[in-house]
């Protein structure tokens, strides 16, 4: 008796993820997670990342720490095993032929194996998560990455728009990873309560890096000290990293006003809860702020020849560097920067925003429209990635199936 054959399982989706740094790390694991969970078993994940992704299922090669490079004289000495780590990495995508390719931010390195991977493998769809900033500066980067890259996955709003109008590849806006962290971010009852009361909490965010607690650590004491002087007693916090503590620590010694000094993460988001105001380095930190409802201050400085080449390179039209104005759309955090940020001019845009006055109303209000602008309460940012890379998975699959 005569079967009929028994048609061939489909082969699992192949899917590679690189990442370089920790935070495209993070971001790469949310990834993965939503892909499991949406693929369950016909899913074959590979690729390069961190400790995050070794646990959503994606063994690295190599520690992605390997990349990292601390301070210019450490360029020449690493440069070749960085220069050897990319052709490793996009070599094992091609001998792997996934249906995917996604690199992860880290533009430096993971947009170096992208070219590789199209030289070679051209068939493979490419994904980029995270798009580079080609709208602050290098904007010619928007239309080199056409050759190279099939899709972007912004997670700021107004990205698509501006790599339309800067000729870039397609890009799809699927949400900030911070939508998907907002519980850490907004008070309850409780925390709103403290927010409102006496002696108010303010927060005091030199940066992450040492070269940003050299530069701004002793402006923002002085700076405190200023507002102290002003308005009286207040609660003082100062978050900061392992790393960083210790610098920190002999920095503050001499401030006017001694601040709380925060490592532990969970402590850091509290803080931020029940914050009254505060003053911060420019950086996603303003972002998170400002989804948490909290008014700012921002502050930078960097050396005078690091800064003329910022400017020269800067798209003209860009009316801010600060995040929460830009995802705004106005200029609605005070940005002192360079020879603008001094104690007394710090001082001076943050007492108003400690007080209900007309300037703190204001931030509180355009923060509110964030969710709006931001799409929050829609899919999962990871889960609206996800569900883009399965389709340009499935439609290179197709594609190489017909061209065979």
């Amino acid at each position: 008796m005569m079967h009929a054959p028994q048609p061939r399982p489909l082969r699992p989706l192949a899917i590679a993820l690189i990442a370089a740094e920790e935070s495209g790390d993070a971001l790469g694991a949310a990834l993965a997670r939503a892909l499991t969970e949406r693929e369950g078993g016909a899913l074959k994940l590979s690729g390069v990342g961190g400790r995050a992704m070794a646990a959503a299922g994606i063994k690295s090669p190599f520690p992605i720490d390997d990349l990292s490079i601390i301070g210019v004289t450490a360029i020449p000495r690493r440069l070749p095993m960085i220069l050897r780590r990319i052709r490793e990495t996009a070599d094992a995508v091609i001998a792997a032929r996934p249906d995917a390719l996604v690199i992860v931010d880290s533009p430096d390195f993971t947009h170096r194996v992208a070219r590789r991977v199209r030289r070679h493998a051209p068939s493979i769809p490419i994904i980029d998560y995270v798009s580079p900033t080609v709208w602050a500066w290098r904007p010619w980067r928007a239309r080199a990455m056409r050759r190279y890259v099939d899709c972007v996955l912004a997670i700021l709003p107004f990205e698509p728009a501006a790599h339309l109008r800067l000729g870039g590849p397609a890009c799809v806006y699927v949400g900030h990873p911070l939508i998907e962290r907002l519980v850490e971010l907004r008070p309850n009852a409780a925390e709103m309560q403290r927010r409102q009361a006496d002696p108010p909490l303010v927060l005091v965010l030199p940066g992450s890096r040492s070269s940003e607690i050299r530069r701004l650590l002793a402006i923002f004491g002085a700076a405190m000290g200023q507002v102290a002087a002003r308005i009286g007693p207040m609660d003082l916090v100062l978050p900061t990293t392992p790393h960083l503590l210790a610098r920190v620590r002999e920095g503050v010694a001499s401030w006017p006003v001694q601040p709380r000094i925060v490592v532990d993460p969970a402590e850091k988001w509290a803080q931020f809860r029940q914050a009254r105001a505060a003053l911060a380095a420019s950086g996603t930190v303003t972002l998170e702020l400002a989804l948490a409802g909290v008014p700012t201050v921002a502050a930078y400085r960097i050396p005078a020849i690091e800064w003329a080449v910022a400017r020269l390179a800067r798209l003209p039209e860009l009316f801010s560097i600060i995040l929460a104005n830009l995802v705004i759309g106005q200029k609605i955090v005070p940005e002192l920067l360079q020879r603008d940020c001094t104690p007394e001019k710090l001082a001076d845009a943050l007492t108003p925003l400690i007080a209900d006055t007309p300037a703190r109303r204001r931030q509180i209000e355009a923060f509110a429209g964030l969710d709006a602008i931001m799409g929050v309460g829609k899919m999962a940012p990871s889960s609206q990635a996800a569900a883009i890379v399965v389709d340009l998975a499935r439609r290179g699959r197709a594609h190489a199936k017909a061209a065979a």
